[in-house]
């Protein structure tokens, strides 16, 4: 691990309004952390575009969001395993002339097929892994750069794994990603640290996951927390007070 390691301030909480005027994509906007992510922006006053390959969840999730009397989010079905760079040229082209801007990515979609030795590891599924873990997020991030680059004050945050646990054995395709995009983070903060646009990666503390419950199926899901407080910080990191993590790792484990 490389990147400098940033911690959250004690008791925050996202202000409301603190995103408000601000547009937010957020990758696998309906599962575990990427539906709590999409709810915590919304409530922080932002104009969320939630996107995922299954239209009907992505759905429901609009919903809760109309719900609560929050801004209306926009729906865009991205399958991140079959888009191809023009694809996500076009949801940049539609971002810019639908919303008129984009000031945040948050990338919170992931492949994991469950703890499996090198030895067994499925060529096809290790491919999956790796192009949806590493290569979409940057074809993603790069197709929105030149939107992003028109903010004045823009972040995009990569989720991480505990790197202590996904670096050992059997974590396959899943750790050799995470480690991958850890790289890419600090790559692009390098190469944006002089413009409006920051980078950020979030490393969550143990919590409430379909991911983490694969990889942990012994274990009872109640005994970890929901994803609220990752959610929590992947808002401050959106907003202006996350300039104090650019090109850092939060890390919300336990000190």
């Amino acid at each position: 691990m490389t990147l400098p390691i940033a911690r959250l301030p004690q008791d925050i909480a996202p202000a409301a309004g603190s995103l408000s005027g601000r547009v937010v994509l957020v990758t696998g906007a309906y599962g575990g952390l990427g539906r709590a992510i999409s709810l915590a922006a919304a409530r922080a006053g932002a104009t969320v575009v939630i996107t995922g390959k299954r239209k009907r969840q992505l759905e429901q999730l609009y919903d809760l969001i109309v719900a609560e009397q929050l801004p209306e989010p926009v729906i865009h079905p991205l399958d991140m395993e079959a888009a191809t760079p023009r694809d996500y040229e076009a949801l940049a082209d539609g971002l810019e002339r639908d919303l008129g801007r984009l000031d945040g990515i948050v990338h919170c979609a992931a492949s994991f097929g469950g703890l499996t030795p090198i030895n067994m590891h499925k060529p096809d599924e290790w491919l999956r892994t790796m192009h949806i873990n590493v290569s979409a997020p940057f074809a993603l991030t790069q197709a929105c750069l030149p939107l992003l680059a028109r903010a004045p004050d823009a972040s995009v945050v990569f989720v991480l794994d505990n790197p202590e646990l996904v670096n050992r054995a059997h974590w396959g395709a899943y750790g050799v990603s995470k480690a991958a995009l850890e790289r890419f983070v600090e790559i692009l903060h390098q190469e944006t640290d002089t413009t409006a646009i920051r980078t950020h990666a979030l490393l969550p503390a143990p919590m409430r996951t379909a991911l983490r419950h694969l990889a942990y199926f012994g274990e009872d899901p109640n005994t970890q927390p929901l994803p609220d407080a990752a959610a929590d910080a992947a808002v401050w990191l959106l907003g202006p007070q996350g300039i104090a993590a650019r090109g850092a790792m939060l890390d919300l484990r336990q000190r």
